[in-house]
């Protein structure tokens, strides 16, 4: 095990995580439910199961669900439903607050919550041992870096006009969309109690001769057929009552083959970063696995913010708006090496 290798791995994930919202801005003529939805069928059932497929060997993939306890398999889906009630509203975020701030906020709470409450919840003293107490502070920095990509945040809120706010972030709302992104950070961290409540299947996996980086794919699939479950209802109780379902067939054939392509690709990227977080994690030290977590979520934060620079969404700023957000990422950087310690 190595927490450098992990850290690598984790990396590579956040990559795909903060890019995946940018294939959206080339989808025409459909709204938010609609490429979301098409964007989930890639990103929570077809990849998974494909990745699932291809990694478990001599295609014991049902060998495994069969011989994981239903009480494992049912708690591993449910997290999942309840991440995707976060990631649905993640969604929201972006597109009231933009990539940058709105991966900020949410991911903020999602690190938080996802990372201290398991082992909390399984009676384990963070403060009884070195990995422990570094897992706390590590998850304390990341919170301060994100406190303070926040108030940079909030300084781009006062030094913009109405109107240049709309350049940057076509539906900018600041009030609803911080609500949102509390929301879903909070429901977001679901994802990794799955992944805690998985562990007996992923146990199950390598015993069947999977690779210990591949190990949490069969989790994963699972997790994600609860994520697409509420992702789905809700998208479809959309398009019915916005009258938007009519936007799939109404689109030319090229239109419609660019939208399913971009959303498709937006799907695989956001796949990609708990594909990677899966392989990562199984490279940290039991004792701190659960700081990957944290580890994702900060260079998701990083990346994004990276991306919204580069997508001129912090554009008329000012020099000390952009230093404090420099500082913030810098900060959430230095957060991810903590468990190098």
């Amino acid at each position: 095990m190595d927490p450098l290798v992990a850290t690598g791995l984790i990396a590579i994930g956040s990559i795909g995580a903060a890019s995946f919202y940018v294939p959206f801005k080339k989808v025409k003529q459909w709204s938010w439910e609609s490429y979301w939805v098409s964007h989930a069928f890639m990103a929570y059932l077809i990849a998974p199961w494909v990745f699932a497929f291809l990694t478990v060997p001599n295609g014991a993939l049902f060998d495994i669900f069969a011989e994981t306890s239903a009480q494992t398999k049912w708690l591993t889906i449910m997290f999942g439903a309840m991440w995707g009630v976060g990631g649905l509203t993640f969604g929201l975020s972006l597109r009231y607050l933009g990539i940058g701030l709105g991966q900020s906020v949410a991911l903020g709470f999602t690190a938080a919550f996802g990372t201290l409450i398991p082992p909390i919840v399984a009676g384990q003293n963070l403060f009884a041992s070195t990995s422990g107490i570094l897992t706390v502070i590590g998850v304390i920095v990341c919170i301060v870096g994100i406190a303070i990509v926040g108030y940079a945040g909030y300084l781009k809120e006062q030094n913009l006009s109405e109107k240049e706010r709309k350049k940057a972030v076509k539906e900018f709302a600041l009030r609803k969309g911080l609500l949102i992104a509390v929301f879903a950070g909070i429901m977001s961290a679901s994802m990794n109690f799955g992944y805690e409540a998985g562990d007996p299947m992923a146990e199950v996996a390598r015993q069947h001769g999977t690779n210990p980086l591949y190990a949490s794919n069969p989790v994963l699939a699972l997790i994600l057929v609860g994520g697409f479950a509420t992702n789905f209802i809700y998208c479809v109780f959309l398009n019915i009552k916005n009258g938007t379902g009519k936007e799939y067939f109404s689109v030319k054939p090229g239109i419609l083959f660019s939208n399913i392509l971009f959303t498709f690709l937006a799907g695989l990227l956001w796949f990609l970063q708990f594909h990677f977080y899966g392989m990562g994690r199984s490279q940290l030290p039991p004792e701190i696995s659960v700081f990957g977590w944290s580890i994702l979520m900060a260079l998701n934060i990083s990346f994004s913010n990276i991306w919204g620079l580069f997508l001129k969404e912090w554009k008329g700023t000012g020099r000390k708006t952009l230093t404090i957000l420099l500082i913030g990422i810098a900060i959430l950087i230095f957060s991810v090496f903590v468990v190098q310690f």
